[in-house]
Parts: structure tokens; sequence; C-alpha cells
């Protein structure tokens, strides 16, 4: 067995040891947190496809993290107030079902990325990035100025959405729920990065041109990868929602694609475990130094800045040594 594959089998002992522990010693805090981690590694595991696959530096993620959690938001607001989103052509009502969130999130996302990676992948480089970049800020205005479901202020919902045969207001059942969601996402990156697919995406990254050569198209490798990526992270965006009951513009903002990134970076790109071990590195880092100072991120920056120009590979990286992306 690789040294990665043993950090990985340790990683996710890690994330279900730590809560079973929290649950046994009555430490709901520490079950929500780490309910922050697999989700927030669910949008890393989806950003890392583009990302660590596809070569797709992506500054525009939030957008997908936001319309995932506005998914969740807008459907069980309308449940709450017993009031239809539409009733002419055909009548849509509001839901309190996590399954229909969730395949809502997954389509309004994954429709957004497609549309959204049509035109940015006509670039590359900086002008992606700085495509990317503007798409996620035009979500960012355009939730400030949609006072229906709360402008600035967001969009608060008062009791979490509910899964068949859980009861997810239990911390420890919701973070259950949240971990399979993530390994399933896990499965199918790893999966994904094996298959003739992930294998041409990966080729498609090194040598663009050779691809072309033998007749397939990088465009739309890299669109597919994309969209799929944003779905991905429009899944995690709704799942956050849930967790904090609360949506609000923040979701979109610039800065949630900045720590998406970042975590994935500290985890180490192109790592299938590297989003879960930034996510759990994030998270203790802004709970250890968030408590003694408001400008903790300092402290980020420096392990970020360190991590860039001495361990590319991230803590997997540093732990499991030379690259075998996705083992």
């Amino acid at each position: 067995m690789t040294r990665e594959r043993i950090l990985n089998a340790a990683l996710l002992a890690a994330l279900v040891a730590v809560p079973l522990w929290a649950w046994v010693a009555d430490e709901p805090f520490i079950i929500t947190l780490c309910t922050k981690v697999a989700i927030l590694a669910l949008a890393g595991v989806g950003l890392n496809i583009a990302l660590g696959l596809g070569g797709l530096v992506s500054l525009g993620h939030a957008a997908f993290f936001g319309l995932g959690g506005y998914a969740m938001g807008i459907l069980a607001s309308h449940a709450q107030s017993y009031t239809p989103l539409t009733d002419w052509p055909v009548l849509i009502e509001g839901t309190k079902s996590m399954p229909i969130i969730w395949a809502t999130a997954l389509a309004a996302s994954g429709l957004a990325a497609l549309a959204i990676g049509a035109l940015s992948l006509r670039t590359s480089g900086v002008y992606f990035i700085m495509i990317t970049l503007a798409f996620g800020q035009m979500f960012f205005y355009f939730a400030i100025s949609w006072p229906a479901y709360g402008g600035e202020d967001g969009l608060p919902i008062y009791v979490r959405n509910g899964f068949p045969g859980l009861n997810t207001l239990d911390p420890i059942q919701f973070y259950g729920l949240a971990l399979a969601v993530l390994l399933a996402a896990l499965a199918f990156a790893a999966m994904l990065a094996r298959s003739p697919f992930g294998l041409s995406l990966n080729a498609a990254r090194q040598a663009h041109a050779r691809v072309e050569a033998v007749g397939l198209s990088p465009y739309r490798l890299r669109l597919l990868a994309f969209t799929l990526s944003g779905m991905i992270t429009g899944l995690a965006g709704a799942l956050y929602a849930d967790l904090n009951r609360f949506v609000s513009p923040a979701m979109f903002s610039w800065q949630t694609s900045g720590e998406i990134m970042i975590l994935v970076i500290l985890g180490g790109t192109a790592r299938l475990f590297g989003p879960v071990a930034g996510a759990a590195l994030f998270i203790l880092l802004e709970e250890l130094l968030g408590g003694v100072s408001d400008y903790w991120q300092i402290a980020l920056g420096l392990i970020l800045l360190v991590t860039v120009l001495f361990a590319p590979g991230g803590l997997v990286g540093i732990a499991a040594g030379k690259a075998r992306p996705h083992v």
C-alpha cells in the first residue's frame, strides 16, 4: 500500500472517529465543525476536478456554491410560507425535502456551469481566471439586488430540511448525511480520474496539441469537467445553506471562491483527499487563530505562501511524496 493510500485511510478514519468521540462526549460544536469540514471538502472535490484534472484555475466557483445555497433557500422559504414559486403556466411549490432540493441544486449549478464554461473556455490563462471571477461577481450583485429573497440581508430558514429516515436537526445524523455525500463525491472523482474521460482530460491539460492530433476535442473535455465540477460545488452549497439555515450573497463572493481554492491548494491539488486535508486545516486555523486575532488570515496567507513555494503538493504531497493524482 502506498503512503498516499495510508494517509487517505487515516483521514477517512479521522472523519469517522472525531465526530463519534464528540457525540459520546456530548460536544455538538465539534460535530458542527466536522460537518463544515465535510461540506467544504465536498466543494473542494468539485473544484479539484476542474483544477486538478483539467488545469482550469477558476475564481468563479462561488457562483455554483451560491446557486446551490439559493436553490435550498428559495425552495425552503416557499415551503415555509406556504406560497408557490409560480402558479402559471405550471404550479411549482416549495419543498423541505433534501433529495428534491439537491436535485434542483445540481440542475441549477450544472446549467450555470455549462453556460459559463462554454464562454469562459474560449479563453485561457489569466483571461479565463478573470472571466470566471466576473461571472461570480455578477451573481453576487444580482443576489444583493434581489429583495424578494432577502437582498443583501440574506434569507433565513427556520427549520432544517428533511431527509427520509433521518432527524437532520440531530448534529450527528446531519454530519453522517454530509459525510455520505462527501464519500460518494470522492468515489465519483476517483472513478472519473481513472476513466477514459479522466485520462483524456489529464492528457489535454499536459499536451493540448497532441490530444487534438488524435481527434479529441480539449474544449469539450474541459467543458464537461467544468460542468461536473460546478454541479458538485452546487451540491456543497445546498448542504452548507442547510447547515447554517441561512443563505446570503456572501456565498457568491470572490472570497468564497478564494477560500475553496485555498483549501484545495493547502491539501494538495489533484490529490483525491487533498480537499479533505485542506478543509480540515482551514477550519482548524480559523477556530484556533480566529480566537486569538481578527487578523488570523495573515497566518493563513503565510502558510499558503510557504505551501506554494516549498510544498506544491500540499499537505498530502508532504506526507505522500511524489504526486500520484487521485490515488
